[in-house]
């Protein structure tokens, strides 16, 4: 328990000195940062299965490829230095394992040091470091293999995951295994907008079941060799939730519906690492007692809400259907912008008993006031959910910097910083700056509750 969590006299205390708006106040110790991916920032990931996939004429939208994205490979300081001074305490950023095992069974240490030297830069300025393992991209050697729908890729993940932990744990605060494990496992094996390209749901869920069986190897991995080190390890998961609201609500079919996929996409993966039983639909049931308990966090990543309904034409979509509300502020993506959501998702993930972070939340928008009200909303819901007894330990908006933002290319911009592509030039925006004055004062400005 941490110290946003108090108990009533001391909540009345912080009450009275805030004029009354306990939920504006953070706690102390709460970190605040952003996050990124290796290779929507980094550039060149030349070895792995994203790369080769841009090349395809069609796949990303303008013909964008990642290219030099942000260049942070060779730009990271400069990065880093920025958050620094715009007030960051944290920073969540992802490895790429093509650079450090670019073939089967090689480690390159070259690739090692480079990241030692970026966590070490980070540590230095003093940042806290959240590190993910493995942010949607593969390297291309296990592409080849059959990528997530093999069974041995468990052990190939384990492997690598061991590797970092001996070269880089002492640099490390707290790990993210996956990122966004049922996202993976839909965009590119059930609706097959991401490569491999596959359209299957028995295969999904293959893939979402080996994704928990990966994390749970990792997890022990990581445990097993930093404890022995004297150290004491976090470990989660970057799960991606949203609000499913049925499309009619007086309809008991869209009611069923909207409960059914919260439970699939928002809670079966958080279940199986709870009590390690992984129960996804259309594959066999498996337990496996190691998985049980292998979360010392649970990362959540929020954006938007779906309204979804039955559909009997759609039996390859389990007939769900999918929409967005209209006539709702909406971002750059055609996403419901929707900052009640983060708290009905905090609220909903409280019966794990387990500290969150959140892992990502931000917007796609060319109207950084769109994003100052995005920001201030969100973080309003998620101070809210603190004071109802969430245990929250920190923010991370996604991005840092504006981004190549997978099958969308460069034209979304997520960045607290833009980013000019060309010149790879930073501007730190408006948005960036009221951040920095959320995060020096601890609390949301009158000014833009509003």
């Amino acid at each position: 328990m941490h110290e946003g969590l108090e108990g009533k006299g001391a909540r009345e205390e912080r009450r009275n000195a805030m004029g009354g708006d306990v939920w504006r106040v953070f706690p102390e110790g709460f970190l605040w940062g952003a996050a990124t991916s290796s290779h929507q920032v980094e550039g060149n990931n030349v070895n792995n299965d994203w790369w080769d996939w841009e090349q395809l004429p069609g796949k990303v939208a303008h013909g964008d490829k990642s290219g030099d994205a942000c260049d942070q490979y060779n730009r990271y300081r400069q990065d880093f230095e920025m958050a620094r001074d715009l007030g960051h305490n944290a920073h969540r950023l992802s490895l790429e394992w093509s650079r450090i095992e670019p073939e089967e069974g090689r480690f390159d240490q070259g690739a090692i040091e480079h990241y030692r030297d970026v966590l070490g830069t980070l540590k230095s300025l003093g940042i806290a470091t959240m590190v993910t393992l493995h942010h949607f991209t593969n390297p291309r050697w296990l592409a080849a293999k059959g990528g997530w729908l093999r069974p041995e890729v468990v052990g190939l993940f384990e492997r690598y995951s061991r590797h970092v932990a001996v070269e880089l744990g002492d640099l490390v605060d707290l790990w993210v295994t996956i990122n966004e494990p049922m996202v993976y496992a839909t965009q590119s094996f059930l609706f097959g907008v991401w490569p491999p390209e596959k359209k299957s749901v028995v295969l999904a869920f293959r893939v979402a079941k080996n994704l928990a069986k990966a994390h749970g190897r990792a997890y022990h991995a990581i445990h097993e060799l930093l404890e022995a080190r004297g150290m004491r390890p976090l470990v989660g998961i970057a799960k991606n939730m949203m609000v499913f609201d049925p499309k009619r609500p007086e309809s008991r079919w869209d009611r069923a519906v909207a409960s059914k996929i919260d439970r699939i996409f928002n809670k079966s993966f958080l279940d199986a690492l709870t009590t390690g039983v992984m129960a996804f639909p259309l594959v066999r049931r498996e337990t496996d007692p190691k998985l049980a308990g292998t979360q010392d966090f649970i990362g959540v990543n929020y954006y938007s809400r779906t309204l979804v309904g039955f559909n009997i034409r759609k039996p390859q979509t389990l007939f769900i259907d999918m929409a967005v509300k209209e006539d709702v502020e909406k971002n750059n993506l055609g996403w419901e912008i929707y900052p009640k959501g983060i708290y009905r998702i905090l609220m909903s993930v409280k019966e794990y008993g387990l500290p969150v972070y959140i892992t990502e939340n931000g917007i796609a928008t060319t109207d950084d006031k769109q994003r100052e009200r995005f920001l201030v909303s969100h973080l309003r819901e998620v101070a809210s959910a603190i004071a109802d007894g969430v245990d929250v330990r920190g923010y991370f908006h996604w991005s840092l910097v504006d981004n190549f933002e997978w099958k969308e290319g460069f034209t979304p911009r997520f960045g607290l910083v833009e980013v000019d592509y060309k010149t790879q030039a930073r501007i730190v925006r408006p948005s960036a700056r009221l951040y920095s004055e959320i995060i020096r004062t601890g609390s949301l400005p009158q000014e833009h509750l509003q």
